[in-house]
């Protein structure tokens, strides 16, 4: 109530001004305390960043190909699902099997539990953002794909999308055999902490590989930032549970998720179940 904080170096504040400072500072000269006093406050304010020559993506995404990844999430009228899934398996594979697009379809899904009647699309555009330009300027001139995106609009409720770049550790993401049920483990991360996330993670998927589970692994440049996407395929929620256990008796996992766990704002788990058309099957 008197407006007064002090701290336990003996500084005493009043409305934001020093007024006392009973510490061995007291017999130097005024200015020499004033320096002192001034570097005393920006060190409260002033956090030391370390200095880096690349941006974060040239840093973690794979060097030796140039593809882009789309993550789409399309929620569907729930009495519209049927009608989408098969819209979708109409046009879809025209558009990964053309090569005049360079693009390819790498999984396409219904989310089982999660978020209930969504669809999850992946695609993989081969040469960055360049194609991902030559594909919409080419489908922008497909009457067939104009009239699908009409028709499935008025199957959505809403839809999203994010740009994505994979991590140099994971897995390239290829075709599968089935029968597979996916989890789309998302993260929401706190900003500045891509690179911590992927030091430690270049380290726990080693953990990860030992049923072929790990299927790809990205982090977003578009849409919604900061959010890192893992995958994965399990051949049933049980296997799931088995997998994910024996992780923990492996030496070294338990203090990797020690460490990852703070970095994590929000996380959401999805499983899902392939389409006949997804190349993940």
């Amino acid at each position: 109530g008197c407006g007064e904080i002090r701290f336990s170096s003996g500084v005493q504040w009043r409305k934001g001004v020093v007024v006392s400072c009973p510490c061995p500072c007291r017999g130097l000269g005024s200015s020499a305390r004033s320096a002192r006093e001034d570097s005393w406050l920006k060190s409260l304010f002033v956090r030391k960043v370390d200095p880096r020559k690349d941006a974060h993506s040239n840093l973690l995404a794979k060097r030796e190909t140039s593809s882009l990844y789309k993550l789409q999430f399309h929620n569907v009228k729930p009495e519209c699902l049927e009608a989408y899934n098969k819209l979708c398996q109409e046009v879809l594979p025209k558009i990964h099997e053309e090569k005049h697009y360079p693009c390819a379809l790498v999984g396409t899904w219904n989310t089982w539990y999660g978020e209930q009647d969504q669809a999850v699309h992946l695609w993989r555009y081969e040469g960055g953002y360049p194609a991902l330009n030559e594909v919409m300027s080419k489908l922008r001139q497909n009457k067939e794909f104009t009239e699908f995106r009409k028709e499935r609009g008025n199957m959505l409720l809403s839809r999203k999308n994010q740009l994505l770049l994979e991590f140099s550790f994971w897995n390239e993401p290829v075709p599968r055999d089935g029968p597979n049920i996916y989890e789309l483990r998302s993260y929401q991360l706190r900003p500045g902490t891509m690179i911590e996330w992927g030091n430690y993670w270049a380290r726990a998927i080693r953990f990860r590989q030992d049923s072929n589970e790990a299927v790809g692994g990205f982090f977003s440049q578009i849409g919604q930032l900061y959010m890192v996407h893992h995958l994965w395929a399990y051949k049933d929620l049980q296997t799931r549970e088995d997998i994910r256990n024996a992780a923990w008796h492996k030496p070294g996992w338990d203090e990797l998720v020690y460490y990852t766990v703070p970095l994590i704002q929000e996380m959401e788990s999805r499983i899902m179940i392939p389409l006949k058309i997804s190349p993940l099957q």
